[in-house]
């Protein structure tokens, strides 16, 4: 399985759970996590993602996602999705793609969303 699906994988059971130790099996200890382009104050370190996660959790019946890796090298994933949110003030779909860099040991080294709200 390749680093940008395993990722995938990891990243829809860590937003189901919000467990942090399976946020910490996806990133590494220094890692840098933007939840949207540009992000002027990223979340960095492991436990700062953690921290965010907590903060901005969704419930795990108040979403759905679809994404598939679309680019990747040994070191990078460029992965594309849709997320539908089915409730709560951010009841809307939203276009994503996610830019993800991994070290060597697999786990994310960066993490950038580009999400934008689909009009009706």
């Amino acid at each position: 399985m390749s680093n940008g699906t395993r990722f995938i994988d990891g990243y829809l059971h860590a937003w189901r759970t919000n467990e942090p130790d399976s946020i910490r099996a996806l990133f590494s200890a220094d890692a840098v996590y933007r939840s949207a382009a540009h992000d002027p104050e990223p979340s960095v370190g492991i436990d700062d993602i953690i921290a965010f996660w907590g903060e901005a959790a969704d419930a795990p019946d108040a979403w759905a996602y679809e994404g598939a890796v679309v680019l990747e090298t040994d070191d990078a994933a460029v992965i594309r999705g849709v997320t539908t949110y089915t409730q709560g003030p951010k009841a809307a779909v939203y276009d994503n793609l996610w830019l993800v860099r991994f070290g060597a040991d697999g786990r994310a080294t960066e993490f950038e969303d580009w999400w934008v709200e689909r009009k009706s």
